[in-house]
């Protein structure tokens, strides 16, 4: 015999890949195999129908257990098939299930894949060729108009004959405009048409008096209509927690980095057309975020808004979320109540 292989005849090699068979199935290490070398004698009377070694084992070096299927880390294989059985119980019967998180890499979920390019929308692309087309954008002609006709028929109560065009009525903020550029807040308004200290632009745009006749007069709505509308037209709300007890309330959508206003509406006291069993701040949300959903964007709440009710909905929606959430909420497992 070679002393420097030691000859295996074929009995011998079955009993080895029958305990390698067996290490392999029962998932353990193989040990005492890698300075065997697998060498078959002629002298060990073998015939053509004696069983061949498998083709997964190579010389000096067998391979590790295979798996059936693809190959996934070990902690991925146990989130998947063995999440932990413990459960906890919310006060509205919400159950939660305890899972432990997964590390491993895999493919991202849907609502967390943005489907968007970045840029100008379509629409603006489409309809944006300058400073003033993008202004229209945000105060289209109609509303231009609505507010001309407002200032119109306030005017006339006093003089019959007074009226505005819509060409001054965009010179007119225009004005309004490069004042804030100035930074002009605290500065009179009549000094920026002074011949020593003004501004020219001021002067070429609009006169000072005709200036003051369309801020004495403008209105946006109609004096006339406004007792029929008392009872349905609340705009003011008192606010007890905020600096200023009474004024507007806004809800309002922003983007996260520019913290340019993306959409927005009035707070108008109680709405007839939200869901009977919808909160407000789930309602609001779903009406902020209505021209965004489905793109695989995520949306940030502080917890007024953040439930679960609503997390489901903009889940359905291919839209995640995430924020802070308030300790009594019902549906929140007792764990999250002690943190």
């Amino acid at each position: 015999m070679d002393k420097r292989k030691r000859l295996m005849n074929v009995q011998e090699a079955l009993e080895l890949l029958n305990r390698l068979s067996e290490a392999e199935s029962d998932g353990g290490e193989v040990s005492g195999l890698s300075d065997v070398s697998w060498v078959c004698s002629a002298s060990d009377g073998s015939s053509d129908s004696d069983p061949e070694p498998p083709r997964n084992v190579r010389p000096s070096h067998p391979d590790p257990p295979l798996a059936d299927g693809p190959t996934v880390p070990a902690h991925a294989e146990v989130c998947a098939t063995e999440p932990s059985p413990a459960q906890e119980i919310g006060k509205d019967g919400t159950v939660w299930t305890v899972m432990e998180p997964c590390g491993g890499a895999g493919r991202r979920q849907i609502q967390n894949i943005l489907t968007e390019s970045a840029g100008p929308t379509p629409h603006a692309r489409h309809n944006i060729t300058d400073k003033l087309t993008a202004f229209m954008c945000l105060c289209d002609n109609v509303m231009l108009e609505e507010i001309r006709d407002c200032t119109i028929a306030e005017a006339r109560r006093d003089r019959a004959t007074w009226d505005v065009s819509i060409m001054e009525l965009k010179a007119f903020i225009a004005l309004l405009y490069v004042r804030g550029a100035y930074c002009g807040k605290n500065i009179e308004m009549e000094s920026f048409w002074s011949e020593q200290w003004g501004n020219a632009f001021f002067n070429a745009t609009l006169s000072r008096n005709r200036f003051r006749e369309i801020m004495r007069y403008l209105r946006f709505d109609k004096k006339e209509t406004c007792r029929c509308r008392l009872t349905t037209d609340k705009f003011t709300h008192y606010m007890p927690n905020k600096p200023d007890k009474f004024g507007i309330k806004f809800w309002l959508a922003a983007d996260v980095d520019s913290k340019y206003m993306l959409n927005g509406f009035p707070y108008l006291g109680k709405d007839a057309s939200r869901p009977a069993t919808q909160r407000l701040g789930e309602n609001v949300v779903l009406r902020l975020v209505e021209p965004f959903v489905g793109k695989g964007r995520n949306i940030t709440t502080d917890n007024f808004f953040t439930s679960l009710p609503l997390a489901k909905a903009l889940l359905a929606k291919n839209t995640s979320l995430v924020g802070t959430i308030k300790r009594n909420k019902r549906e929140l497992p007792p764990s999250a109540r002690e943190i």
